[in-house]
């Protein structure tokens, strides 16, 4: 008998457009964070390809990330202001067409300014990706765990950048890399219309221009000069000058959104103890998953002497386990509740740390390594997919995108940061045991171990104090499985917290 376009038919179809629509959001949110880590074990490559000095590779490496991070929350508004998905056609297509540039530029200045405007393009996509699921997804549960697996995909795409990397480096040139970001990009482009939703009504404010020319100097400047931390010392003016100047900057946009009428960010919505303390959980663990992928990179091929792809391969146990439990993190939250999830994440991240942290100039790959390399992304997974669902709980839709930028800059600039001070530690802890006589491979060893430990430090003394200041969270969401959307409609916000969002 045949259905009606209220019956059955009319549900699968519906169905399949929503589960097509998420793939292509989850391969738009995998590829931008791909972007980040898919230079690292190529960059030996790219200098001696290229002719490049240690700076201009440091710039070329950093690039994607300063505009990347520095953007974000303007992108974020601007999705609120233009429409969710026009704001993702847009990202989408600047970010590939400078991805071709990148990949096929003759020189430094082509690819430097590719990796650039990479970051331009991801910093107005990422933000409406993220909150078009919540388009896809209305109902409430529903969307808590397609967060959930959203959260997951951001580490399986730093992991997939390095074994990208490390393989096309090997097997044919890094060029070859650019060559999935410039794919899914023309996807997106091609296939958005016909598979998303175009998201809620734009917001009819005025752009905080004031505050969006303030955080994104402020971002990227801060950033530039952590950066230059990893290759200088921190008295050097090159490191302590855009840093000082980039606190500033941050400063001066804290007064200007607390004057404004239409605040870019409005303080009170990151002054929310759980979005706070989720936020945070994001940062420390985009940090430390960076951290390892940096540190691990250069130990397998400085000090292990393995190649690209070797190197690449070490981290396959990371990436399957990252994998499997983004797969179980929404029934996880389903079951224990965001908050829950989040804080397990990192004690079990922290332990994962431990293990690798006990690396040494001649350790075997079979032992503490390898169990680190899989106990650690599932500690991670749990805290990206967790903290993510606490993060965006009680954000009104015209807020969502808002939402998805600040998020998203906790994830790029806790790299940025991280890296900065424990490469510092690493180098310093080492350069004193060469001093004292240790061979160059053990004192090199001993200072990556020595800031892997200190994270692992950092993630406990996280998960104590997440765990304090959420335990008086125990509304539905957090203790059964974030029944109450991230981003409710605004009547149902109002009826569970009294009132709209700050």
């Amino acid at each position: 008998m045949p259905t009606g376009p209220s019956g059955p038919s009319a549900s699968s179809a519906v169905g399949a457009r929503t589960g097509r629509g998420f793939a292509l959001l989850g391969a738009v949110q995998v590829v931008l964070i791909l972007a980040i880590t898919m230079l690292s074990p190529a960059l030996p490559a790219i200098q001696s390809d290229l002719g490049l000095s240690g700076a201009q590779l440091t710039l070329v490496s950093a690039a994607y990330g300063l505009s990347f991070s520095g953007l974000l929350m303007l992108g974020g508004r601007l999705g609120d202001l233009l429409g969710r998905r026009r704001a993702l056609v847009a990202g989408a297509a600047v970010f590939g067409l400078a991805s071709a540039a990148a990949g096929l530029g003759p020189g430094f200045a082509f690819l430097l300014g590719g990796r650039f405007v990479q970051g331009v393009g991801a910093a107005l996509a990422a933000p409406a990706a993220m909150s078009l699921v919540r388009s896809l997804y209305p109902d409430d549960a529903r969307h808590a765990r397609a967060l959930a697996v959203w959260g997951g995909l951001a580490g399986f795409g730093a992991t997939a950048g390095m074994l990208l990397s490390g393989t096309v480096s090997t097997w044919v040139s890094w060029r070859w890399a650019f060559v999935v970001p410039v794919v899914v990009s023309l996807v997106a482009v091609a296939a958005a219309r016909r598979v998303l939703p175009s998201g809620p009504d734009p917001v009819r404010v005025k752009l905080d221009v004031p505050g969006a020319v303030l955080v994104t100097a402020g971002l990227t400047v801060m950033s530039y000069g952590l950066v230059q931390a990893g290759e200088r010392p921190w008295g050097a003016g090159v490191v302590w000058g855009p840093v000082v100047a980039g606190v500033l900057l941050l400063a001066a946009f804290v007064v200007v959104e607390l004057r404004v009428a239409d605040p870019l960010v409005p303080l009170g919505f990151l002054a929310r103890r759980h979005r706070a303390t989720a936020l945070w959980a994001v940062f420390i663990g985009s940090a430390g998953m960076s951290t390892i992928f940096f540190l691990l990179s250069l130990y397998f091929q400085e000090v292990r002497d393995a190649s690209p792809l070797l190197t690449s391969a070490a981290f396959l146990p990371f990436s399957a386990a990252q994998v499997v439990t983004g797969m179980l993190a929404g029934r996880l939250i389903g079951r224990f509740g965001g908050r829950t999830v989040m804080v397990g994440g990192l004690v079990v991240a922290a332990g994962g740390l431990v293990l690798i942290g006990m690396l040494g100039a001649s350790s075997p790959y079979a032992g503490a390594m390898l169990a680190g390399l899989i106990v650690f992304p599932v500690g991670i997974a749990c805290v990206f997919s967790g903290s993510t669902v606490v993060a965006l709980e009680g954000v009104e839709d015209s807020r969502a995108g808002l939402a998805g930028g600040v998020v998203n800059t906790a994830m790029e600039v806790g790299p940025t940061v991280g890296l900065a001070i424990l490469v510092s530690l690493a180098t310093a802890h080492a350069n004193d045991l060469r001093s004292a006589g240790e061979t160059a491979a053990a004192s090199t060893s001993a200072g990556y171990a020595f800031a892997l430990l200190l994270a692992a430090a950092a993630f406990a003394a996280s998960a104590v104090v997440s765990a304090l200041a959420l335990r008086r969270r125990t509304g539905a969401s957090l203790r059964r499985g974030g029944a109450t959307a991230p981003t409710p409609a605004p009547a149902r916000a109002t009826a569970r917290t009294g009132g709209t969002e700050a």
